[in-house]
Order: C-alpha cells, then structure tokens, then sequence
C-alpha cells in the first residue's frame, strides 16, 4: 500500500518544503467555514477576528451593567 500510483510522476514533485505549516499546526488553528453573505462582509481572517473580539468586549459590557458583581 505504500507504492506511488503509476499516474504520478514523481520527476514533477521535486521543490516541495517539508512541514511548511507544522508551527501553525502546533500553535492550533481551527478552521471556520463561513456562509457566503458573511464571507463577503468579512473578507479575510483579521476582519473576522477584529468584529469577534469587538462582539466579546459589547458582550462583557453588557454583562457587567446588568451585573456589577460579576468581575472577571
């Protein structure tokens, strides 16, 4: 089961980085899949994560004035 597929040419696949993402692969990341009207408001991965914390901040906002005893 370990043999290449004759179909590949293996003269072709010279050039590739071994574990080119293994440090964000180590550092975790988890992939999201978007529905399309909100992959069109937030176009890259930095818009998404900026509206996301702005949701955090507005939510513990939120939860402190109604209520004051709850502190992180």
């Amino acid at each position: 089961m370990n043999e290449i597929r004759p179909e590949y040419d293996v003269s072709k696949m010279s050039g590739g980085v071994g574990g080119k993402y293994v440090e964000r692969y180590r550092a975790g990341t988890n992939v999201i899949l978007l529905d399309p009207d909100a992959a069109e408001a937030f176009p890259t991965a930095d818009s998404v994560n900026e509206a996301l914390r702005l949701l955090l901040q507005i939510s513990q906002r939120q939860q402190l004035s109604t209520n004051p005893a709850a502190v992180d």
